[in-house]
């Protein structure tokens, strides 16, 4: 028994767009069908005008075909909106969901972790209003053509068939030689753009040590590899195009010669005026087929969007909603934790276990790469563990959806980002702004004083990344977004790395006022001046448990452990 597989969230939005694409295809028929009209006027005007030299009837004809014409420029404006409505409907229903699944693929380090996602969105969106959706709307006229063709003379509708084919193969042929070169293309465009990004976010250390020429270097190399492979695209793509326009334009002059062939012979219906419309006609048989070979460069291009779309969305599972929970006291609950970088099998952290109560503050040391960071990372549910759990009054940290649990946590990472906006909108985390709230928050961590002597306050900006401020000056404002709206659970990755003395003794004393109020922290550190403040700590090294406990009992066992150390490395002359 097959099971049929179900469609995929980006094929399910595309056939939720078919009421367009409906109503554009009808609009599509009559539109197609008025181009004729220019050709019926000239035959008019031959047949009545021109044996009559009636200016009545030349009259009345040239009124008739102009009230066509704009009646067909209005069904192909009409057509146009309705696709451009459709692009943006599905723009509505998708890039949100992009937008989140590219945020979640860059915290998973999965493959489409970065901005190409959205620039395949933006292509697939757009092509919905390209000529080559448009003229797959016109193939059943095209097909009705074909058919009168064939009521006109068989031969004819033959002539035309075999025109159509040839047509079919070229663009055949087409594919064949322009798809490895362009999707090739695409992936060096790709990579020289994330070497150009690379090169931005360095851009300091490349200026103060004279990298700039071997950084261009590299990257004009790729830069001249995508432009080679697209121009080999292009130069097979504009070959094709020229040989399918020409089998368009003899197929019409071939179908009119035939046509007067089978006049002479006595074997086409209708008469002398039927072999110009049979020649017409023959030419908007291919009108489609010569559009769609035209584009087909833009075909091939969104073709490879929608697959590494289809393919990153297909990795990154939309998260289904969950139930309300209740906001957290604080209770932490580590189980057996083994856990590493998503993507990477090595585990970082190797069986970890602990627990901690609501005002437990825990200072975690260790020597580099025991692990810290990693912890801290899976304590917020940034990342998922191979097993163990990290749970907060009871509930798995990773699953809770963290719209509904990040009002009540507070995190700052080792590299503090901040964003494009003001100082109250960062610490604010973009939401509600709510000013007694920022201020209590840069108050706590002594930033208030500094904010209030910029000359727009709380509203001045920070520039991009934070650029307008120290490295000091974002780590408090990254401690003072931590702590707004004092949550019930922090973590903080060495969070004075950049202060001064008196910003460790603002960190600790704003540790000791949300202690009061029962926030739980966890703290990474290297330095001494947050042990002050630790109930407990813990120490990791090799991605291990070594030590846990209250703060005096594990410095007591630590200074034991290094006097043991210290007098075994003692050597006697006699042992030497």
């Amino acid at each position: 028994m097959s099971s049929t597989k179900p469609p995929s969230e980006l094929r399910t939005a595309i056939n939720a767009l078919q009421p367009y694409f409906r109503r554009a295809a009808l609009f599509s028929v009559f539109a197609s069908l008025l181009i004729l009209a220019p050709s019926v006027y000239m035959l008019e005007v031959y047949d009545r005008v021109v044996n009559t030299r009636s200016h009545m009837t030349l009259a009345m004809l040239t009124v008739v075909v102009l009230f066509a014409f704009v009646v067909m420029e209005v069904l192909e404006w009409v057509r146009s909106e309705v696709m451009h409505e459709a692009s943006m409907a599905f723009d509505r229903r998708m890039s949100g969901r992009i937008f989140t699944a590219i945020f979640e693929a860059n915290l998973k380090r999965l493959p489409g972790g970065s901005a190409q996602p959205m620039n395949d969105f933006r292509s697939v969106r757009d092509f919905l209003t390209t000529p080559v959706v448009l003229a797959l709307m016109e193939a059943p006229v095209a097909l009705t053509f074909l058919i009168l063709i064939f009521a006109i003379s068989p031969v004819l509708g033959w002539s035309a068939v075999v025109a159509a084919i040839l047509v079919t193969f070229v663009g055949w042929l087409n594919e064949r030689s322009t798809q490895p070169p362009l999707l090739a293309a695409n992936r060096s465009a790709i990579a020289a753009q994330q070497y150009a990004d690379g090169t931005l976010r360095n851009a300091q250390v490349i200026e103060s040590m004279g990298m700039l020429g071997n950084i261009h270097k590299r990257w004009m190399g790729k830069q001249q590899e995508f432009l080679g492979l697209q121009a080999q695209a292009s130069d097979h793509a504009g070959f094709y195009q020229a040989v399918s326009k020409f089998l368009q334009n003899t197929t019409s002059s071939m179908l009119l010669g035939l046509g007067a062939w089978l006049l002479l012979r006595d074997q086409l219906n209708g008469g002398a005026a039927y072999m110009i419309i049979g020649s017409i006609l023959g030419g908007r048989v291919l009108a489609p087929l010569v559009q769609i070979v035209s584009q087909w460069q833009t075909v091939v291009n969104v073709r490879d969007a929608y697959s590494r779309l289809d393919s990153m969305l297909s990795m990154v599972a939309l998260r289904p909603e969950s139930m309300a929970l209740p906001a957290p006291l604080g209770h932490l609950q580590v189980e057996a934790l083994i856990a590493g970088a998503p993507g990477i099998p090595v585990p970082i952290l190797k069986g970890i276990s602990f627990g901690l109560q609501p005002g437990d503050v825990l200072a975690v040391v260790g020597p580099s790469a025991s692990g810290k960071t990693t912890l801290a990372r899976l304590l917020v549910g940034l990342w998922p563990a191979s097993n163990g759990k990290v749970r907060l009054d009871g509930v798995d940290v990773f699953t809770w959806d963290k719209l509904e649990l990040g009002p009540h946590l507070g995190y700052l990472p080792q590299g503090v980002e901040l964003f494009d906006g003001s100082m109250a909108e960062n610490i604010a985390r973009f939401g509600e702004l709510n000013q007694a709230k920022v201020e209590a928050a840069a108050r706590a961590i002594g930033l208030h004083d500094f904010i209030l002597s910029l000359p727009q306050g709380y509203d001045s900006p920070v520039g991009r990344e934070g650029t307008m401020l120290s490295g000091g000056q974002r780590q408090r404002v990254g401690l003072a977004r931590a702590f707004y709206g004092n949550p019930a659970f922090i973590v903080l990755d060495e969070p004075n790395s950049s202060l001064d003395e008196q910003g460790d003794a603002d960190l600790a004393s704003a540790i000791m006022q949300l202690k009061a109020k029962g926030s739980t922290f966890v703290v990474m550190t290297h330095r001494t001046s947050v042990l002050s403040v630790a109930d407990k700590m813990l120490v990791l090294r090799d991605g291990q448990l070594q030590m846990f406990g209250p703060r005096d009992e594990v410095l007591k066992a630590l200074a034991e452990a290094v006097a043991k150390a210290r007098q075994g490395a003692v050597v006697t002359p006699a042992n030497a």
